[in-house]
């Protein structure tokens, strides 16, 4: 599945809450026997003030990859489209894009709720809702990677991991 939209980072949105509440509205219902919250908006999206690539991340944190599984499916009938990626396997999740994998404007993640990923996730988006300083640190480091290869999406998730992982270490330390 080739992805057709380059990386390009732009101003916060506010619409982006209103566009993460619409896609949630049709996708909870779907998953809402398996899920044990609710769906959550992540990502840059997620974080008022913070330039991001204009993609609502959603996350559905369920009971069981197994379980959840079968209902996955329904998420077709109301425009979402399976778009696995490496590693879902192993991390027992599943990831769907909406409209298509190749021009997506939305990105929900299923996890199953034993996965160790998805706290993390969490964490780092309330800590830059909350920390100014590694919120303008964050979005430099996005632009910049942006600008370097608007097309290599390997180059700009291993130029963001550091900061992320030395945020969550951060976060780590003060528990």
């Amino acid at each position: 599945m080739t992805r057709g939209d380059r990386i390009v980072v732009v101003d916060h949105s506010p619409h982006w809450a209103g566009s993460f509440e619409s896609a949630r509205s049709l996708v909870e219902p779907i998953l809402e026997d398996q899920l044990v919250r609710a769906v959550e908006h992540i990502g840059s999206t997620s974080v008022p003030g913070l330039p991001a690539k204009p993609i609502i991340d959603m996350l559905a944190v369920v009971t069981s990859y197994e379980a959840a599984g079968s209902t996955l499916p329904a998420l077709r009938d109301v425009g979402w489209v399976a778009a696995p990626e490496p590693g879902d396997v192993e991390q027992r999740k599943w990831s769907w894009c909406s409209p298509s994998v190749a021009y997506r404007t939305h990105h929900l993640h299923v996890v199953e709720k034993s996965s160790e990923a998805w706290p993390t996730w969490l964490a780092f988006r309330d800590h830059l809702r909350t920390n100014a300083e590694d919120r303008e640190t964050y979005a430099a480091i996005k632009r910049r990677l942006s600008a370097a290869d608007d097309e290599d999406r390997t180059a700009y998730r291993a130029g963001k991991s550091p900061f992320i992982a030395s945020v969550l270490d951060g976060i780590a330390s003060e528990s």
